[in-house]
């Protein structure tokens, strides 16, 4: 491929961003491929808003463990705070000058699934909020080591109950099952010897920081994928790390975001093998993936429906429209199903055509609807500055693909733009 073209670009942008914002893409159009890849994941990371107050693992740990009216308090005190959380990140996605590592750290966030529900600490799925931006384009070997160490992930699948006198199964099963192997490659016996490595691993009391403690580690000699011998955690996910299958699993879900909803089986066993031989850079991954004839072809785009987050905060990031409070956003995206920081289980959101029923295409076309709403016939609309463009660039720059209703036979930006955020194809990138 050449220079970008203005459609190029708008892919680009689309699919590691959020929203097709105009200025983003005007910068990358006439760029070679590699320059325009290279500029998206290198760009410098925004500074992160103020931190929301929230009350610490100290304090509010212990109110959980003693009557039922200090358990009530502890519930009201994490839903509230909750509610603070999940408001930070919906201002930082609206805020941000690298909306990459926003859509990155959404992904990860849907791989290391915690809620707000199961954990009740705000305070640690803040903290693992940073580590997934850390890490976000990092390293996946180390983002595992450490979201195995991480405390949110530790009380959500109860890692830190997980003691040689009564070892807990949950992170184990979880481990194998959603973040590496998947099913069909492993035994109830492999999990049952994943969770006594783990044993002794856990959160202080004091702090809510990780801790081992050494005298709750069952060392007996288990085995796990075929080896033998006294393991600890670390050993567990090294064995994970060197199996082909995490390798696979993983490329096959960045697939489905970023490429298609159809991975082709072939090429996703290259890009594997790649990926395990670079000791799983994600960055370098990236690259091949954003620079491939998949990323780029033509049949491929317009496959991915948007997320309640793509469709909320992207279009207001996209188009000058005036905002909802955040609040009413936050409820938006609950309503669409994607509630941030509470998925609906371990699993994560499914994605994909599960974003789309009866009921969420309504509030979605409603949303639209009532964002672009006014007089079409007013060209000096306060906070309603559109683009001097073309109509057929206008089409290019909101739509992946055609229009599938008829354009309005009436002239004018506004009108036309009302038209594309209400066609079916700006469901999709």
């Amino acid at each position: 491929m050449g220079l970008l073209a203005f459609k190029d670009a708008v892919h680009l942008v689309s699919r590691t961003g959020l929203g097709a914002e105009w200025d983003m893409i005007k910068q990358l159009e006439g760029r070679s491929q590699e320059d325009a890849v290279n500029w998206v994941l290198h760009s410098a990371a925004s500074g992160l808003r103020p931190t929301p107050r929230m009350t610490p693992w100290l304090k509010l740990e212990p109110m959980r463990l003693n009557d039922m009216k200090t358990r009530n308090s502890a519930w009201s005190i994490s839903q509230r705070e909750g509610k603070l959380l999940q408001a930070w990140w919906v201002e930082q996605m609206l805020a941000t000058h690298t909306p990459f590592i926003e859509r990155m750290t959404l992904f990860w966030h849907n791989h290391f699934t915690s809620s707000i529900q199961k954990t009740l600490q705000p305070s640690l799925l803040y903290q693992q909020n940073l580590l997934l931006r850390r890490h976000a384009t990092g390293n996946f070997a180390e983002l595992l080591r450490a979201m195995a160490r991480d405390p949110a992930m530790l009380v959500y699948l109860d890692g830190y109950q997980n003691t040689k006198s009564q070892p807990n199964e949950n992170f184990a099963r979880e481990l194998l099952e959603l973040f590496t192997i998947g099913r069909g490659q492993y035994r109830e016996s492999d999990v049952k010897a994943a969770a006594k490595a783990f044993t002794g691993w856990g959160v202080d009391n004091n702090t809510g920081k990780f801790i081992i403690r050494p005298e709750e580690h069952a060392s007996d000699s288990v085995t796990f994928l075929g080896k033998t011998g006294r393991f600890t955690g670390d050993d567990i996910i090294k064995i994970l790390l060197e199996h082909p299958r995490t390798a696979e699993r993983l490329t096959e879900k960045f697939w489905l975001e970023f490429v298609s909803n159809r991975p082709d089986p072939a090429l996703v066993s290259v890009w594997a093998q790649q990926l395990r031989k670079s000791h799983y850079d994600i960055q370098r991954f990236m690259r091949t993936l954003l620079t491939s004839e998949p990323f780029w072809a033509l049949q491929n785009r317009g496959t991915l429906v948007k997320s309640p987050v793509e469709l909320v905060i992207g279009t207001l990031r996209t188009l000058p429209y005036p905002r909802e409070s955040t609040q009413e956003l936050l409820n938006l995206c609950r309503l669409l199903g994607q509630e941030l920081f509470d998925p609906p289980n371990v699993k994560g959101w499914s994605g994909g055509e599960h974003w789309i029923s009866t009921q969420t295409l309504l509030v979605r076309n409603a949303y639209l609807s009532k964002l672009s709403r006014g007089d079409l016939n007013d060209k000096s609309a306060a906070g309603v500055k559109l683009p001097n463009a073309s109509e057929e660039q206008l089409v290019e720059w909101l739509l992946p693909v055609k229009p599938l209703q008829p354009l309005p036979t009436t002239p004018g930006a506004r009108r036309l733009v009302r038209s594309l955020l209400l066609d079916p194809a700006f469901q999709v990138s």
